[in-house]
């Protein structure tokens, strides 16, 4: 038998399996929405629960282990208890959409099984509300079923649907929609025209939708995408001419209407792009019929001349299928998301501008992402040496977010280290920082930051004091710690690079680093070398290893002497300072007092086994590589002639 007989290819593309099912139990709804591009009185006949279950069954044989179940309103089935038992209980995963009117104390029974059930409101009181659904009693209604989820034990999210006619609540329905859940979300921004191209219909909804401003206000960029060359285009992904070939491809999902009706996309309306599963089968309509739609839509000459090749295409979420809902052409432009479009490019260059920040230390690019836009003066001045205008060829992000989430510590992983101001848990490849009150009497962290494994991405969620300090600028560190050396000391671990507590200087292009605890006479022997030397830090430099070398940075973290530099250079030498009557310089060749000395002076973060591996390992090398001195000095100056020789001779 071969060795690698047990090895299997690497996939670099997904089979094309039908992962995720979403289905549509009825157009029909208890409320008369104003906004509603979907609801129907429609008596066509719908799948029976028998056919249904039918689907669910050939779909999971397929490889469907997620469902997506909505409506209209899916409550509205009086065989809906069975259905929703059926398909929760027959997948790995499923999301459900409601009103939540006509939740009953069975159906909140059921919505205890974990997954992601959204119930919309549409207002912050009964009046809006129930102007919204035209539905009298209906902001009532969803109450009660809230009531019985909670009752129930049945977490939910809380969905607001924002339009012309209740925006004027928005602030109102958040702070009710916290006070029903810990979690809430805004659904769709925009709201898309009529399924069947009613006029009337489309008349009602475009009076609702939002001005741009705001749509992308509720919707903003992914702050994380901002600023690469290689973002990427919202929207479905719109190919060429064949304008959905690409969709098509990528895509791993299906939806399925309540008439059994299915395509690649539940917004898909047209007749000849669904395919009768009361006809076949799914896995006909997967395997055959939704790879026969590949080359069938082709863009023509309206197409060409405005999507196609539009310079907001990047920042649109034009789709064809948002053409063909408001004019019944595929190639159709919408006006509505052109001037979208044209507000997101600009909030999109605002954020890049006033939301992120890039800063450069000991070779590596921080790049410094917030919810708030940055002031001039948000940073101490000191970190003006270490800014840098975009990304370098090693990066990472910290991002900075306000408001702390709900993070039960039973969800923190397991307990490392508890001292304050931290307490520090492991959890799968995450490193979970909390701030530990000053106060016993509060269970509540002022702070809590999520690292990944290799500390390349942080996310930080800082409190309302914090926020406040935020704005009130002048901020010490880029991750608002009392010290960024906890961050800085865990990248160096993979970057064979370390902090040492020290000063640094730079002469004739070499780097020389004076070791010393405090008190040694670091930022003393700064002030002496300040007129001969460039300063780099008076208290904590890093060393780190590369192809050409050992290298020397300075950082912002610096003692008395306020001078700092960004700048790097080869490392030549170390010396270990100590205050003296006299003053000399003698190397030093025990290997042993070397080790011993270097390792008192090591900055440590959260000190595990990898790190001292990889650290210790580093240690043995910069002894063998780096010559090392013992300097001992006075305060009358002859020390810099002495240390002037001693470079001559390295």
């Amino acid at each position: 038998m071969p060795e690698n007989y047990f090895k299997t290819k690497e996939l670099t593309v997904l089979p094309r399996l039908p992962l995720k099912g979403s289905i549509d139990l009825t157009y029909r709804c208890n409320n008369h929405c104003i906004h509603c591009w979907l609801r129907t009185d429609s008596v066509i006949k719908e799948l029976t629960k028998e056919e249904i279950v039918a689907l669910v069954d050939e779909a999971r044989a397929l490889g469907c282990r997620e469902w997506a179940i909505s409506g209209g309103e899916p409550m509205l089935r009086p065989d809906f208890p069975e259905i929703f038992d059926y398909i929760t209980s027959h997948s790995k995963r499923y999301s459900l959409n409601t009103n939540g009117t006509l939740i009953t104390p069975e159906i909140a029974e059921l919505m205890k099984r974990k997954g992601n059930k959204m119930v919309a409101i549409y207002g912050a009181t009964s009046e809006v509300h129930d102007h919204i659904t035209g539905n009298q009693g209906s902001f009532d209604a969803t109450m009660r079923g809230f009531s019985l989820l909670k009752k129930a034990g049945a977490g939910f999210i809380v969905q607001i649907v924002p339009m012309r006619d209740n925006y004027h609540q928005i602030e109102e329905m958040k702070a009710l929609a916290k006070s029903l859940s810990p979690d809430y979300r805004i659904g769709a921004a925009w709201l898309y025209l009529s399924a069947d191209g009613r006029a009337q219909r489309n008349e009602e909804i475009n009076a609702q939708r939002l001005p741009p401003q705001e749509v992308v206000k509720l919707d903003l960029p992914n702050i994380s995408k901002l600023g690469f060359k290689d973002e990427s285009e919202n929207g479905c992904p719109a190919g060429d001419l064949n304008l959905f070939d690409k969709c098509i491809s990528i895509r791993r999902d299906f939806h399925i209407d309540p008439y059994g009706m299915m395509s690649f996309c539940s917004f898909i309306k047209d007749p000849e792009m669904r395919y009768d599963l009361m006809k076949g089968s799914l896995r006909e309509g997967w395997e055959d019929f939704i790879p026969s739609l590949i080359g069938k839509i082709k863009g023509d000459t309206e197409y060409l001349e405005n999507c196609g090749q539009c310079d907001y295409r990047k920042d649109c979420r034009w789709c064809p299928v948002y053409g063909y809902l408001e004019k019944r052409s595929y190639s159709a432009p919408v006006g509505y998301l052109c001037d979208v479009a044209k507000e997101m490019r600009a909030c999109k260059e605002r954020m890049e501008r006033d939301n992120i920040r890039y800063y450069s230390i000991g070779g590596i690019t921080i790049r410094v992402e917030s919810d708030i836009p940055f002031s001039e003066n948000t940073f101490h001045p000191k970190f003006e040496k270490f800014r840098v205008d975009g990304p370098g060829e090693d990066n990472v992000v910290i991002r900075h977010h306000f408001g702390i989430p709900d993070f039960p510590i039973e969800e923190r992983g397991i307990e490392l280290y508890r001292k304050s101001p931290w307490a520090i848990y492991r959890k799968d490849q995450s490193w979970i920082y909390t701030g530990l009150p000053s106060n016993e009497n509060l269970s509540s962290p002022y702070r809590i930051a999520v690292f990944s494994n290799n500390y390349s991405l942080g996310k930080i969620y800082n409190d309302q004091c914090r926020e406040n300090n935020f704005k009130k600028g002048n901020i010490h560190s880029l991750t608002m710690f009392p010290t960024d050396q906890i961050f800085i000391a865990k990248l160096l671990e993979d970057r064979n690079g370390f902090i040492l507590h020290s000063c640094s200087v730079i002469i004739n292009e070499i780097g020389l680093i004076f070791i010393g605890h405090s008190g040694a006479g670091k930022s003393t022997l700064a002030k002496m070398m300040k007129p001969y030397f460039e300063i780099l830090c008076d208290d904590r430099n890093i060393v780190r290893r590369n192809s050409n070398g050992w290298e020397l940075y300075g950082t912002w973290s610096h003692g008395d002497v306020p001078d700092i530099s960004a700048n790097f250079a080869p490392l030549n030498g170390i010396f270990f300072i100590e205050k003296s009557e006299s003053n000399r310089i003698d190397k030093i060749n025990d290997y042993i007092e070397i080790r011993k000395r270097l390792l008192e002076h090591i900055i440590r973060p959260l000190t595990t086994n990898d790190w001292w591996c990889n650290t210790l390992n580093e240690i043995e090398i910069i002894i063998k590589e780096i010559p090392f001195f013992i300097m001992k000095f006075n305060k009358n100056g002859d020390i810099i002639s002495i240390l002037k020789n001693q470079i001559n001779k390295i």
